[in-house]
């Protein structure tokens, strides 16, 4: 029975479950640890974005014959260009919306809190099935805006904390696209035969998963921020600019990004006039279906091929185990253990055919 396919996997699954605890319960000794891991996460996790998104370039000029410490300079040279022009000729337009947001922020919030007083008023002449909905969801609600607001200030804490560690972000990507190249040979050399081969394979398409991921998804923000920002401008919404970049920033997160885009856009509108809420939604509606349906698939292709249900379950899932770092990064995660998955299944299925093929 021990040689049994399923009674191996139980064993394993159980050894697992057991070292599982056992860390769990002995956590205090690896709070060290813990804290080091944090502490250069979010350098580490930027310096692997920046290095996908100027990778290409590097390539580019190793092609063109220069020295690869020159190159990293040009590339540098090159984001310090973007950033000026970006402190040059956006964020003042940026700073001047936020900081008339800041001024008439009391007025919009008692705009907001009228809204939602002339709803609730409204709410004894309907039917009693929609009433009794209508409370679960105002619970529902708060319990989900108190998550919401612990979560998002938690993000921004977590992101004043880490301005310091930013620091580190260029000393991560000059290493990492520098030595890139030598990650697959070093852990290729502790495998030999067909074991090698399939790792390097299962790291080549883990690195094409990645750069799917990351460079789609930042350039799919960008562009949905460029159809937002014109959608504002056309039907002439205040702080366009403010909620265009608001929407580059949370279409990061898969799926409820363009849901948490539209909420300061829909408060905006309704502060201005009633009707701009409408086209609000109409724009971001419109947005979404360019993005879903032409700049998406264009642009990932079926790299990731990840269903919507997966994608909202992964999302919630993930909020509830790791916050707002759960959400953002669930997907990707996903993606690489599903390519893990599938280069085993693969490798199993040609030692199956091949043991098959010499029977026969």
């Amino acid at each position: 029975m021990t040689q049994k396919r399923w009674f191996q996997t139980a064993v394993a699954v159980i050894f697992t479950l057991i070292i599982i605890l056992l860390l769990i319960q002995l956590q205090g000794i690896f709070s060290p640890l813990v804290t080091v891991v944090q502490t250069i996460f979010l350098p580490l996790l930027l310096g692997g974005v920046l290095f996908y998104l100027t990778r290409p370039i590097l390539n580019f000029l190793v092609k063109k014959k220069f020295p690869k410490w020159s190159a990293i300079l040009i590339i540098f040279a090159l984001m310090g260009l973007l950033i000026w022009l970006f402190y040059i000729l956006i964020a003042p337009i940026v700073t001047e919306q936020l900081n008339s947001l800041v001024d008439n922020a009391p007025e919009i919030i008692n705009t907001v809190e009228g809204y939602v007083e002339y709803f609730l008023t409204q709410r004894e002449h309907m039917p009693n099935a929609v009433q009794d909905q209508l409370n679960n969801v105002s619970g529902q609600l708060t319990d989900w805006a108190s998550t919401i607001g612990s979560g998002i200030g938690s993000f921004i804490m977590s992101l004043f904390s880490g301005v310091l560690a930013l620091v580190l972000v260029p000393f991560f990507l000059i290493y990492i696209l520098v030595d890139h190249k030598k990650f697959t040979p070093f852990v290729s050399k502790f495998f030999s035969g067909e074991k090698k081969t399939w790792v390097r394979k299962t790291l080549g398409d883990i690195d094409h998963t990645l750069k799917s991921y990351i460079v789609g998804q930042l350039f799919v923000s960008l562009i949905v921020g460029v159809l937002l920002l014109i959608g504002y401008l056309i039907i002439g919404l205040e702080y366009a600019f403010l909620l265009a970049l608001i929407g580059v920033v949370t279409n990061v997160i898969p799926f409820l990004g363009p849901y948490i885009a539209v909420i300061p856009a829909i408060i905006i509108a309704l502060f201005q006039d009633p009707i701009m809420a409408v086209y609000v939604g109409i724009i971001m509606l419109i947005a979404q279906q360019i993005e879903g349906n032409l700049i998406t698939p264009n642009i990932m292709g079926n790299a990731l091929s990840v269903h919507p249900l997966t994608v909202i379950t992964l999302i919630l899932a993930a909020g509830n185990i790791a916050g707002i770092w759960g959400i953002i990064l669930a997907i990707p995660f996903y993606a690489v253990v599903k390519t893990i998955v599938i280069n085993i299944y693969d490798k199993r299925q040609e030692i199956k055919d091949t043991a098959t093929e010499d029977v026969g």
